[in-house]
């Protein structure tokens, strides 16, 4: 259908494209058909070829001599058309009527038969006309650029400092287009453009010394503040938001124990009065003030970060790398990742993990391994961040010991399926307690749970406290793993018995760890309150023994325990540990390389501790700066098939791996009399080790994968061991 002269009118108003510095106007034959020729106009001023368009006419469409006798003629009235709408463009938004009933009368003149091969046809000659304007075009900026002076001096650099500048060139000329984020840079299609871009930008060319470089202002560092604890809560309520039910359970248990935390704050600020402590700012929201380009994430942020550091998890670390894009590698140095099971270096090494096999679908991030931050310390490639359990008063914990049910238990399990299989040594333990539940269930109870077992379902947080002030016993079903109820139990006075895993579960045989980033082998349902607290307060046991499963039931109702928390997981123990990382954990400063260049000892850096087997640091620790400082490490070799982890627990002490630099060195393996026939660096999480089976000793080449975790019955590892501080295991006794 033909539009009528209003109809037109009103098209030519709608479709007013501004393309500086000219301006097209696009008039068609109907609403569709306008359309079509304003898709197929963008898509070739979006494409890179001509032959790129959707819409490219072919000849087989348009055989024929009466076809292109008809074309010849749609064309010639189409230059007619154009030379009156660039009339009609000076006389820009202004209603001549006149004008638009002529370009009207022209239209009509178009005859409705073969109506599609017409449009085609007329998209075909748009197009052709579009890249003959982008023709214009980038010939007037290159003219333009000829009048400044430029052009002569945008060739190619070839620098041997910048030996991608030729192939980044390559790549920005067919690309460019591929991402909105280099027009946001000043990106245009010139090679101009290009080394401005490559080398202001981002780093893959030399500076243009016809750029005046004074013209991007240096951004002055803010001052440095000192830090001090706030105990006004208000603003951290508004910040966690609402809407939520997880946000409001939050937003509760932070106003229960706010006063924990201000009473905690304030002791430990007068502990550390003597210390000048840096104010750092952390950033809750990052992609709110990250300052990203527009864009799929191609290009990198320009300028300081708002920030110094970000904590996330793996999820949030997934959308950084979405909307930051080259940016993340620059700036990953503030990121620490919130990890309930840790990540190894084996697997957080993208290149490594994929060619040897340490396959997940969390890892490859090529972080430094203890910018991972673990709830518990069960992965000492890690740091351990943890969480706060409640701290009770010295009359509530009187209380619950005068109010204890002896003969009460309650079940960690509050989904049935951890329920299945299990009735067995319920049934043992029936028959001397009482035994409570708080399965969730909507309508009808789950036949996992036995019918002795008195369910109270999913209770909010202050009744289950409750319920635990008042048992005696509080027994783990084998999941979920390293879970925080075991700990809050014990706050609360009871006893945890959980059953010993034999042999430990790990990736290689259950399900659960496989995809997981961590070759661990777990012992028990909850290692930490196994080896760090222990009996009374933890009891584990093989479950599948009847005999020993009673006797120790029997065992838990003669005896009487405290509350116990453990000092790390309290407030203060929290912000302590916190405060010692914020500190003194920087991976954005390199290390200064180790050992020292043309250094030589006169007798080894290592000696004997008095009474010890165990080897430190010679008495000029202080000479080389480290966190925890070198005056913690001591040196041992693992036996073989023994892990650094296994090695350092054996001995009393926390494998640190901060500290292998200092003993990747020739002469650790003469102190500890492993004779080698050669010295090798190489690529491998296992190094430093010693092989006895051909007395080689390997050095690590890469230092991601500096690891405590793994072993091989063919080498005897090297340990950098540490001491800890009672109740505060990631902190040596120096480190504060």
């Amino acid at each position: 259908m033909i539009a009528s002269s209003s109809d037109l009118s009103i098209m030519v108003r709608r479709c007013l494209l501004t393309f500086k510095p000219f301006r097209i106007f696009v008039v068609g034959i109907g609403f569709f058909s306008l359309c079509f020729l304003m898709t197929s106009l963008g898509g070739q001023l979006s494409a890179k070829r001509p032959g790129d368009s959707p819409f490219t006419v072919r000849s087989e469409v348009l055989g024929g001599q009466e076809s292109r006798g008809v074309l010849r003629k749609i064309s010639d009235m189409l230059e007619v058309i154009m030379k009156r709408m660039d009339a009609l463009s000076k006389v820009g938004n202004s209603t001549d009527a006149h004008r638009l009933d002529e370009l009207s009368s022209a239209l009509d003149r178009i005859q409705p038969v073969g109506l599609v091969e017409r449009i085609q046809a007329i998209a075909q000659n748009m197009s052709d006309m579009a890249g003959r304007v982008e023709q214009i075009l980038q010939r007037s900026m290159a003219g333009n650029k000829v009048r400044d002076g430029t052009l002569a001096q945008c060739g190619t650099p070839k620098d041997p400092r910048y030996p991608d500048c030729l192939s980044k060139m390559d790549w920005m000329h067919a690309r460019w287009t591929s991402d909105p984020c280099y027009a946001f840079y000043g990106v245009d299609g010139s090679d101009c453009s290009f080394l401005v871009y490559l080398s202001e930008v981002e780093w893959f060319c030399p500076p243009l010394i016809w750029r005046n470089q004074t013209a991007t202002p240096t951004l002055k560092p803010l001052p440095k503040k000192q830090a001090v604890f706030q105990s006004d809560i208000g603003a951290l309520l508004e910040q966690v938001g609402t809407g939520k039910e997880s946000l409001s359970f939050m937003k509760r248990r932070m106003r229960r124990m706010a006063a924990q935390w201000a009473s905690a704050a304030r002791r430990l600020d007068d502990r550390l009065r003597s210390h000048w402590r840096e104010q750092n700012r952390t950033l809750n929201q990052s992609m709110r003030f990250l300052g990203v380009p527009p864009g799929r994430g191609s290009c990198p942020l320009t300028g300081p970060l708002p920030f110094d550091l970000i904590y996330t998890d793996y999820h949030g670390l997934q959308q950084m790398k979405q909307h930051m894009g080259l940016s993340l590698r620059k700036h990953k140095c503030h990121i620490r990742v919130i990890d309930t099971f840790g990540t190894e270096p084996a697997y957080n090494h993208e290149e490594y993990a994929i060619l040897h096999g340490y396959r997940t679908n969390w890892g490859y991030w090529n972080l430094h391994g203890q910018q991972y931050m673990t709830m518990f310390p069960h992965t000492p490639d890690n740091s351990f961040m943890g969480f706060v359990a409640e701290e009770l008063n010295e009359t509530e914990k009187q209380n619950i010991q005068r109010n204890k049910v002896n003969n009460m238990a309650v079940v960690y399990g509050k989904e049935a399926s951890m329920w299945k299989g299990k009735e067995k040594f319920l049934t043992i333990l029936h028959r001397y307690m009482e035994i409570h539940g708080t399965v969730y269930y909507e309508t009808q109870r789950p036949p996992e749970v036995p019918a002795f077992v008195k369910n109270h379902g999913l209770l909010p947080q202050q009744e289950l406290q409750q319920l635990l002030r008042k048992a005696k016993l509080f027994i783990g079903l084998g999941f979920p793993y390293e879970g925080p109820a075991p700990l809050e139990a014990i706050a609360n006075g009871c006893i945890f018995l959980q059953p010993k895993f034999n042999p430990p579960h790990s990736s290689l045989n259950h399900d659960f760890f496989r995809g997981k980033p961590t070759s661990r082998k777990v012992s028990s349902q909850h290692p930490y309150a196994e080896q760090y607290i222990g009996r009374p307060h933890v009891i584990t046991i093989d479950f599948n023994n009847s005999e020993e499963f009673e006797a120790t039931i029997r065992e838990i109702m003669r005896i009487n325990v405290e509350p116990l928390l453990p000092y790390e997981y309290t407030c203060e123990g929290m912000l302590e540990r916190v405060h010692a990382y914020i500190q003194n954990q920087d991976f954005c400063s390199p290390e200064a390389p180790f050992p020292p260049v043309n250094s030589s000892w006169l007798s080894s850096p290592f000696v004997l501790l008095p009474n010890s087997s165990i080897l430190t640091w010679a008495s000029n620790a202080s000479s080389y700066t480290s966190w925890p400082p070198l005056s913690a490490l001591r040196l041992l070799a693992s036996l073989e098939g023994e892990s650094c982890v296994e090695a350092c627990q054996g001995a009393e002490l926390i494998c640190e791996p901060a500290l292998y630099r200092f003993i990747n060195i020739k002469e650790a393996f003469s102190a500890l009399e492993l004779q080698c026939d050669g010295v090798e660096s190489q690529v491998n999480h296992l190094l430093p080790a010693f092989s006895a089976e051909h007395a080689e000793c390997g050095l690590q080449q890469d230092p991601l994968l500096f690891s405590c975790a793994g072993s091989s019955a063919k080498y005897q590892r090297l340990c950098p061991c540490r001491d800890y501080r009672v109740g505060q295991v990631a902190l040596c006794r120096d480190c504060l």
